[in-house]
């Protein structure tokens, strides 16, 4: 009779492909590169097969090594919820959560929170990895991903939780209002300079509290993709913008950006959390989203 399988092998293997190769996976278990080698080969011994081809420039899975990556993640996972359901009833959430969210995402919504959250779990480490292409989660070994996002998510086999939304306030600083007026119905903004994400010339499309929606095209003088430079160019008194408020709160608070038509707003950004269905069991994942739930819900 055949020995079982030494769940560590699976482990290795696992982690080899999650990160891409050997070399990867040592550094994030903290062992040589052939060790990690050499338990993939043992483990590709005992079964007989080849899971991985490699060669000095590549490294890919086989056909049956696909399938038999995804249940031996699941039983990895598995073995991870045991051993987490235990430290649970030892004490507080442990272990290791891997997140990944977008720049804008992770510098206005979660950066601020990160304290708190380590030292409520003080036990509990996680590794944030920011990046604005898209992350795979269960290919790449991910326990959350944190996206913000205007449209709706598509459907997928992810878990998927919402924490908050955010409207789209139009804003300017003292300084440009003092200097061009301060436009009392929406229609002023044709008349005003702006800074937007781009020159398409894209109308901004209000809604007032009542329900009332109007179309205004302001000037456009800059453009940039990303909020922190909207932001900073709007308080340099360069022109309105429109961000959410996931961005501009703490400006507004200081009085470096002023809200514009108070009765008016310009759509809404979500946040979500995406999770795979059995890492979102693990009670440290588990913590981590409860966590942010309670501390961005009201946000």
């Amino acid at each position: 009779m055949a020995a079982p399988l030494n769940l560590n092998d699976l482990h290795f293997f696992v982690q080899a492909v999650e990160h891409g190769g050997f070399s990867a996976a040592g550094r994030r278990l903290g062992v040589p590169k052939s060790t990690v080698s050499k338990r993939v080969a043992e483990l590709e011994s005992r079964l007989g097969v080849r899971l991985i081809q490699r060669t000095s420039r590549s490294f890919s899975l086989t056909e049956l090594g696909r399938d038999f990556f995804r249940h031996a993640q699941a039983s990895v996972i598995e073995a991870e919820m045991a051993e987490a359901t235990v430290r649970t009833h030892l004490g507080e959430p442990s272990g290791t959560v891997r997140m990944t969210a977008a720049v804008p995402t992770a510098q206005f919504v979660l950066a601020d929170h990160l304290a708190e959250l380590s030292v409520r779990y003080p036990k509990l480490r996680l590794s944030l990895h920011v990046s604005d292409r898209f992350v795979d989660l269960v290919q790449e070994g991910f326990d959350i991903a944190l996206r913000s996002h205007q449209a709706p998510l598509p459907d997928s086999t992810l878990l998927q939780r919402k924490l908050a939304t955010h409207p789209f306030f139009v804003v300017a600083s003292p300084g440009y209002i003092r200097a061009h007026g301060e436009p009392q119905r929406p229609e002023d903004l044709a008349g005003h300079k702006a800074v937007t994400a781009d020159f398409h010339g894209e109308p901004w499309r209000l809604v007032s509290i009542e329900g009332d929606a109007v179309a205004v095209t302001p000037e456009p003088v800059i453009a940039a993709d990303e909020p922190m430079v909207m932001m900073k160019a709007a308080m340099a008194g360069l022109g309105v913008s429109c961000l959410p408020t996931s961005v501009c709160r703490g400006a507004l608070a200081e009085g470096r950006l002023v809200r514009l038509l108070p009765d008016w707003t310009a759509g809404s950004i979500t946040t979500t959390i995406l999770m795979p269905h059995r890492r979102g069991q693990l009670p440290a994942v588990r913590a981590v989203v409860d966590f942010l739930s309670e501390r961005l819900g009201n946000s």
